[in-house]
């Protein structure tokens, strides 16, 4: 099981969007929060792309900079996520790899690891260190099959974004989604997911019903 962290596992995509919007405020660019919070799970580079103007692309790399010191000064609101933690445990408990398949850099990547506190029953961890662009590219979700040391058909992917269900896809592995992250039930279908639910805890409520069930009972 890969997992993505922010917007899936912990409550955090929304200050994610404050964040940016603060980052771009300092820096002079004009961007409306609902087109940042769109993009809210893109590699970092690729938000900045389609966000920023050519006229003020010499901003992007002040803006990236400042967006992770705002971020960083939301640590404590940061929880996780209904049912986040149980899930997690529940996947272990079935014998399946967990794993946190995530390009968040590592400052901000620390900061989730402890915020879940499940250390003990982890696989394997992935960050932006391991990519040079991350999703929709499938970079990241090749990276986590590697170290867990599966083939992408016998995983399953959990996010929550259009660009997390784009990435595993294109890995070839299958993708269920939450609508926590803040994009709508059809949107995910749409994109591809194989199943929506609003977050871990409806998920864990029907797990062994679910893609996740099955993909234990194929053994």
């Amino acid at each position: 099981m890969l997992f993505d962290i922010d917007g899936t596992l912990v409550d955090s995509n929304y200050l994610h969007v404050h964040a940016w919007l603060r980052a771009f405020a300092e820096v002079g660019v004009d961007v409306e929060a609902w087109r940042i919070h769109h993009r809210i799970g893109m590699d970092g580079g690729s938000l900045l792309d389609e966000l920023v103007p050519d006229e003020s692309a010499e901003r992007a790399p002040r803006a990236k900079e400042l967006h992770g010191t705002f971020y960083k000064e939301t640590a404590p609101l940061i929880r996780p996520l209904a049912g986040g933690r149980e899930l997690l445990d529940a996947v272990a408990d079935m014998g399946l790899q967990v794993v946190l398949a995530t390009s968040a850099p590592e400052d901000e990547l620390a900061i989730l690891r402890d915020v879940l506190d499940r250390e003990d029953i982890l696989s394997a961890v992935t960050s932006s260190e391991d990519v040079e662009t991350a999703k929709p590219r499938p970079d990241i979700v090749e990276k986590a099959l590697e170290r867990a040391g599966v083939p992408a058909d016998q995983a399953v992917f959990v996010g929550d974004t259009v660009w997390d269900i784009t990435a595993a896809s294109r890995a070839g592995v299958e993708c269920i989604a939450f609508a926590s992250g803040g994009i709508g039930r059809k949107e995910l279908e749409d994109a591809g997911a194989i199943a929506v639910y609003d977050n871990p805890r409806d998920l864990l409520e029907q797990l062994a019903s679910s893609p996740i069930g099955r993909l234990r009972d194929s053994g």
